[in-house]
């Protein structure tokens, strides 16, 4: 298993089963679940110094889910192209979400999750199993949407070990 493999196991090893669109779902109510019941002063949270806060880490999620979106459509679409990578701590720095509202952040996550959901539930099989280069990487576009729903389930768990119980929800 390459470095790559291991890396993206990680996320992958998040989903609870293999349907793809129900974990899709089931992580969108649970992400939406506990920002709803987050007050503008609690999404400002972080839990260490220098971490994230809450809305900045909502923020990622978002920023992330487009990145993957864009490298689906690009792989699907038979691009041949090497596909950048990015830098989350740099979208992160300059993402100004702290000084957003917490409802547009969450309205935004919620429109970038919508436009997931309808791109894999439309693609094809076969344009799902289609490969190609993100970051220098081998993908199928399928595993890139299976990242979206494990990374999101990756910043889930660390949201209810790290964040939630120091708010004292836990």
């Amino acid at each position: 298993m390459t470095d790559f493999q291991k890396y993206i196991q990680r996320y992958l090893d998040q989903i609870p089963t293999g349907d793809l669109l129900a974990e899709l779902k089931r992580s969108e109510e649970k992400t939406v679940g506990i920002y709803s019941n987050l007050t503008e002063e609690q999404s400002t949270f972080a839990y260490a110094e220098g971490k994230w806060t809450l809305k900045e880490l909502l923020l990622h999620l978002s920023d992330t889910e487009r990145v993957f979106q864009y490298r689906m459509l690009a792989i699907s679409r038979g691009d041949k192209n090497n596909l950048p990578g990015f830098d989350e701590n740099e979208y992160a720095e300059k993402s100004f979400a702290n000084e957003r509202s917490l409802e547009s952040l969450l309205d935004e996550y919620k429109l970038v999750r919508k436009s997931s959901r309808i791109f894999l539930e439309t693609a094809s099989p076969a344009a799902l199993q289609t490969q190609g280069m993100a970051n220098s990487n081998e993908i199928s576009a399928e595993t890139i949407g299976k990242l979206i729903v494990g990374h999101n389930y990756h910043h889930l768990t660390i949201i209810e070990e790290r964040y939630l119980p120091k708010l004292g929800w836990m």
